[in-house]
């Protein structure tokens, strides 16, 4: 109910929020259509520090390069992410099976980027298997694995750049293009709530988890010449996350947890820009933090993205069609 709360209060913002940007220094694609095609090694990985524990259990999907497609226009934007079978690197059979779905839909009025998402993970095993295995050969013999571990994730986050003659949707979007080198502090509200479900010798447990973190970040855009650019950031945060949990054995009786969360990333942008194409990449590394009793849960992720993208003309039905809804809707 919290994060439904959430989403609500930002579609408010954004019905009253105008797409008036006053940002004279960038050059506007939003009269275009956008077509952006990634490829991205974004896999999370979980490592679980206990006491109790001599080793720490490393979890991570089976897969290794995930796809993208998105599409772009006026101030609305959306995208679909997966991991094709036919990748190498992708369910390897000693890993076990997995699969992965993303859904992204972002909006872009005034200062604000307000994003929405879902993500479907299935299958997941245990990288350092060596350490729990005696004699066990990688390349030779299977992971230790949870094929049935599906972690599902509805969120979102609401972003805000300070400085008017920044770009954020310029360097992550390639919605606009900066004719001039600046940065700006960015403030995000992050949200979730994730639902993970098992079944291990025929027990069956869920958890359900609601995120909310609030992070602080600098983001600078380094214009090097008229078609090419540098951008790197750095963000800290920190949040607070409420667990349900239950099984088969205690389902009776219902655990419930909260923690403080703590939450660090950086990374950089490099960006080739014309008219109609675009490409570059994007090298991140996020982090999170909490401390579970005895046990120290960290979720680091660092992956490498490469974008692909090309903006030509809408068709004049989009274009009649969109200007229509912009009539009975003002915020597009």
């Amino acid at each position: 109910m919290r994060i439904l709360i959430i989403i609500l209060i930002n579609c408010c913002i954004l019905t009253s929020a105008q797409n008036d940007s006053a940002n004279n220094q960038a050059i506007s694609y939003d009269d275009k259509i956008i077509l952006r095609f990634n490829l991205d090694t974004n896999i999370d990985n979980y490592v679980i520090s206990s006491k109790e524990l001599n080793v720490k259990p490393r979890l991570e999907i089976n897969n290794q390069v995930n796809t993208t497609f998105g599409v772009d226009y006026k101030i609305i934007s959306a995208s679909v992410s997966f991991a094709p079978k036919f990748f190498p690197g992708n369910n390897n059979e000693l890993k076990g099976k997995s699969s992965f779905t993303s859904y992204n839909f972002r909006f872009f009025p005034k200062n604000i980027i307000q994003t929405l998402s879902y993500t479907n993970s299935k299958g997941f095993y245990i990288t350092n298997t060596r350490d729990f295995i005696s004699g066990w050969q990688k390349g030779k013999d299977p992971y230790l694995t949870f094929p049935d571990l599906r972690i599902q994730s509805f969120g979102g986050s609401t972003t805000y750049i300070f400085n008017k003659n920044f770009s954020l949707k310029g360097i992550y979007y390639q919605k606009e293009w900066q004719t001039e080198s600046r940065g700006s502090f960015v403030p995000a509200l992050n949200y979730s709530y994730l639902i993970f479900s098992d079944h291990q010798n025929s027990v069956k447990s869920k958890e359900k988890q609601l995120n909310i973190s609030f992070d602080g970040g600098y983001y600078y855009n380094y214009v090097v010449t008229k078609h090419f650019n540098i951008a790197p950031f750095v963000y800290a945060g920190l949040g607070k996350k409420w667990s349900r949990s239950k099984d088969d054995v205690t389902k009776n009786a219902l655990e419930k947890q909260n923690y403080f969360t703590q939450n660090f990333g950086g990374g950089i942008h490099l960006g080739y820009n014309t008219e109609k194409l675009f490409f570059g990449s994007k090298f991140n590394y996020s982090g999170n933090h909490y401390k579970d009793d005895s046990s120290n849960i960290i979720n680091n992720n660092f992956y490498v993205l490469f974008f692909l993208g090309y903006r030509l003309s809408p068709p004049a039905k989009v274009k009649k069609m969109y200007d229509q809804i912009e009539e009975k809707i003002p915020a597009l």
